[in-house]
């Protein structure tokens, strides 16, 4: 069963180790404006990467959630490649934030967009799940005897 689940793991942990890395970053920056726990304002480089961290660590769970309901729902490898995609435009938002406040929009806005679209997938995964279920009507067999 592990098997089946490889590629929304492997994002996941991959995903993990980006938040571990915000976080890292921001005890740097912390080390290198001197400002000490549990204060979150100072220097603004600190105050705009505090703030890419903590939004991102605030994505962080609808992430998770809508990319392991498309993955196994919908479809797992197309949810992985958009999860690949959403930590890309994070990383873009992360280091776009750290240089300036309007250097975040165009990650941010993209990554809304991957978020979307694996909440979408999700959607279509759970309505045909519920009607195959309840009532033996599967869109996605419907689908296939298309093609």
């Amino acid at each position: 069963m592990a098997g089946d689940m490889v590629l929304l793991s492997t994002v996941s942990l991959l995903s993990a180790c980006q938040q571990s890395y915000f976080a890292w970053m921001v005890g740097n920056s912390r080390k290198k404006h001197k400002i000490m726990p549990p204060e979150v304002t100072g220097n603004p480089e600190f105050d705009r990467i505090f703030r890419a961290q903590q939004n991102c660590v605030e994505f962080y769970p609808v992430f998770l959630a809508v990319l392991w309901i498309a993955g196994l729902l919908f479809n797992q490898e197309l949810a992985a490649l958009l999860g690949l995609g959403y930590m890309y435009f994070r990383h873009k938002y992360f280091h776009g934030y750290a240089e300036s406040a309007k250097g975040r929009i165009t990650g941010f806005y993209w990554s809304l967009v991957v978020l979307l679209s694996l909440m979408a997938l999700g959607t279509a995964g759970l309505i045909n799940s519920f009607l195959d279920e309840y009532l033996d009507f599967s869109i996605g067999k419907k689908f296939h005897k298309l093609i």
